[in-house]
Order: C-alpha cells, then structure tokens, then sequence
C-alpha cells in the first residue's frame, strides 16, 4: 500500500481555505462571527439568564429555587401588574402615533427648499441629543405643582387662575409623561423619515405635476407608497423604544400618582431591585416579550408583502 505524499495534506488544506474564500455565503458567515457572539454574550445570554430567573423565587442574596409558573400565576391576579400593562400600551399607542403624524409633517416641510433648513434640521435633532435624564428634569420642573413654569405662564395670560398639579393626578401625569416623550421622539422619526424622503426620485412628481395630480394625491401615490419600508422601520423601532422606556418615567414620576404612570419597565424595577424579589421583577420582564415580539412581526409581515420593492406584484 502506498502511502500518501507529504504535501496531500497542505494541498487539501490550501484548497479548503481557497474554496471557502470564494464560497460567499460561507464567507460572509465567517465575517458575522464576532457581531454574533457579541450579541449572544450581551443581549441572548442575558434575556436567557432574565428568563430563567422569572421561573424561580430568587432574591438579592439568594439565588432561589425553581418554582416554574408561581410568578406569573402571582402577577396574573395583580391589579397594579395589570395598571403596569394598561399604563404601557397606552403610552406606546398615543406617543407612537402623534410621534408618527409630527415627524412625518416635519420630514414633509424640510423636504422642500425653505430658507435656514440646515439650521432647522440641527435644531430639530436638539431634544433627541439631549440626555433622557436631563430631559426629564426639565419636564419635571416645568410641571412641578408649584414653580410650573407652565402654569405660571398661563396664569399671566388669564386662562387659569391657580396652578396645574400635572404630575400629582393620575391623567395629568399620564399625559405629561406622555409629552415628554413625544417631545423626545420626534427627531428620530422626522430625521429618518427625512432620509427616506431624499431618495423619492424627483422625476416621478414632475411627471404627477405634468398630469395635473394635486399635492395629496402626488403623497398617496408616489411618497407614501416609497415611504413605506422606512416607516415600517421607524415605528417598529420607535415603537420598541417607547415600550421600554425607563429612564423618562423614573426620573419624572418613578411611577406614581398611585402607579398612575408605572409602566412595566419601571415596575419591573421597582419590584426586582428596590423590592428585592428578583423572580417577580424578571416575570414582569418577561412577560413584555410578546408584546415586542407582536411589534417586530406586523413590521416584518408587512414588508413581506410590499413585494413591488423586488420588482414584483403585491400579494
């Protein structure tokens, strides 16, 4: 029997490695490695780890037992749980949408040549750069019972004649809350939108202005229908954002009037860390993935079917 000749092995390894740099798809695998295990180690091995501890009665020094669906069984008859969901899908509903309807009206006004645009679109951008916190701040004190400066300025021009306890009861802090994130998510949706904006060929609304379409119907057939993948992607993540929010509201009202504004991000905390049950807290924080996950689906769904992107027919 002959034996193989020295070089086989080098010449098979030469060519496993030539093949694998020219396979594409192999290779671009190869490139999302060190992107995928950063995503395992920071975002999949945590949400594992929250996910176990919401089956167990762990606690701030004691790593718990396994106690399966106790805590969802619990959170289930909870009525400031159920506060906690309410409070949340009606702050993301209202904040996404009049986000959606002011950004898109922004995007739609520095779309056109006006004069100091670039000024504006810096100016526009101002509550998105500024730190949550001291965003929150701001509102906190322009709300406060008794230095609003809100209210002060409404007294001086006669249209009340006492101060507003915006964050003292439970719809005014709900709509107060609800503001400030407005006020801070706008030029995410204006500015993105605004890009997507920029690459609606202009031929195409020349050709609508020739035919004599009006503004409205050049939106509803020619922007609207282009903008279409954009806004999907900015409401799914705008929407993600003000779902999770924490930071706003913790500074602003940490949940009260009486769990008026506690949203379950911040009752996950508040029940997980200051409370110490760490299972409870994990619950609740589990308990927001199918809502998230429904967020991230109708978005997915819905490009799935603007097949005309492809060069193909709706479904």
């Amino acid at each position: 029997m002959v034996d193989a000749a020295p070089g086989n092995d080098a010449v098979v390894s030469a060519s496993f490695w030539t093949r694998l740099n020219e396979n594409r798809t192999v290779l671009g695998l190869w490139f999302m490695l060190p992107a995928a295990a950063f995503l395992i180690f920071f975002l999949a091995y945590p949400l594992g780890l929250g996910m176990w501890l919401s089956l167990t009665d762990a606690k701030i020094g004691r790593a718990g037992e396994f106690i399966g669906f106790e805590n969802f069984t619990w959170l289930w008859g909870d009525s400031v749980f159920w506060l906690s969901v309410f409070n949340t899908l009606l702050y993301t509903v209202v904040a996404s949408v009049i986000k959606f309807a002011i950004g898109l009206y922004l995007a739609l006004l520095l779309n056109n040549n006006i004069a100091f645009k670039a000024f504006i679109r810096a100016i526009v951008l101002l509550p998105f750069i500024v730190p949550t916190v001291l965003s929150a701040i701001a509102f906190w004190w322009i709300f406060d019972s008794q230095f609003s400066i809100l209210s002060w300025a409404l007294i001086e021009l006669g249209i009340i004649d006492q101060n507003i306890d915006f964050l003292g009861t439970p719809n005014n802090a709900r709509a107060s809350v609800i503001f400030a994130n407005i006020w801070r998510g706008v030029p995410f949706v204006a500015i993105t939108l605004l890009a997507g904006l920029q690459t609606v060929p202009q031929s195409l609304y020349e050709a609508a202005t020739i035919d004599g379409a009006s503004k409205w119907d050049m939106f509803r057939h020619i922007t609207y229908p282009l903008l279409t993948p954009i806004i999907a992607v900015v409401m799914t993540f705008s929407v993600l954002f003000t779902f999770t929010d924490f930071q706003l509201i913790y500074a602003m009202t940490r949940g009260g009037p009486v769990n008026a504004t506690h949203l379950m991000a911040t009752l996950s905390y508040q029940r997980a860390i200051l409370g110490g049950n760490l299972g409870e807290g994990a619950a609740i924080s589990t308990a927001m993935i199918p809502f998230l996950l429904s967020a991230i689906m109708f978005s997915w769904f819905g490009l799935q079917r603007r097949k005309w992107q492809q060069g193909e027919s709706d479904d």
